[in-house]
């Protein structure tokens, strides 16, 4: 399998597998959206990383496949395509990605749909689609502008540049850099916290914040506003604000 996952104490990991540079085909696509799915349902993954390896977490597309789709081809496959990367931005829980090597084009585009991304000193991102006489088509034009400001992702959409991982932290395209070897652990202990968290507060959480992103701001009030008041009808309200009053702050357990 190009893509598997593995579930251990509430951390599923999503990890790309397709040597020698887990270049995302449409068979690997698929399948990332197929689990990327299961993991959103599943009650037992409570946090996601996805991770592409010691070496390299996505060079990028097939070209090789990509170069023999015609125009009448890739209008069929476009939404496919964007639609795999959806479901990975789209799990109602948090996702980090771990980021070592390169990160291009749709790597990079993988990346950008986590909700925090921890890269490794060796990590290279770039959108270098315009290089091949094209534009990012998984989600580039659109979560690199929201995430780092238009004027940047312009930058590097229209240069084709890669970026090392110091710059990448300076532009806000990555979150933590790290040693390459410890890219893994710090993004599942990160994964790990949350997974001990109120799983209901942090699907709010994170919808509120990713539609707020897409609407005007009393539409995005009034999505947090219904968010808050329904999270007074969960029991990890009731236990989170019960152990403050009784431990003080920061004590409760919500498994």
């Amino acid at each position: 399998m190009t893509v598997t996952l593995e579930v251990a104490e509430g951390v599923g990991t999503l990890r790309l597998h397709r040597p020698p540079m887990n270049a995302l085909d449409v068979a690997t696509q698929d399948r990332l959206k197929e689990l990327a799915e299961e993991a959103g349902r599943r009650e037992d993954v409570r946090a996601v990383v996805i991770y592409g390896g010691e070496k390299v977490f996505a060079a990028g597309a097939d070209i090789k496949e990509m170069q023999a789709m015609d125009h009448a081809a890739m209008v069929l496959r476009a939404r496919a395509l964007q639609e795999s990367f959806t479901a990975v931005a789209r799990i109602p829980k948090p996702v980090v990605a771990a980021v070592t090597g390169y990160a291009l084009g749709g790597g990079c585009e993988l990346a950008l749909c986590a909700d925090y991304r921890v890269a490794g000193e060796n990590a290279k991102l770039g959108q270098p689609e315009i290089l091949l006489g094209l534009i990012p088509g998984a989600g580039g034009t659109q979560r690199l502008s929201r995430l780092i400001g238009p004027s940047r992702a312009k930058d590097l959409i229209f240069t084709g540049r890669q970026v090392k991982a110091d710059e990448a932290l300076t532009l806000g395209l990555v979150d933590r850099v790290v040693p390459a070897a410890e890219v893994y652990e710090a993004a599942h202990a990160w994964a790990a916290r949350l997974a001990q968290g109120p799983t209901i507060a942090l699907r709010a959480a994170k919808e509120a914040v990713d539609a707020g992103l897409e609407t005007d701001i009393e539409t995005g009030l009034a999505l947090e506003r219904n968010w808050f008041a329904g999270l007074f009808a969960t029991e990890d309200r009731e236990r989170g604000m019960r152990s403050f009053v009784e431990e003080g702050p920061g004590k409760a357990r919500f498994l």
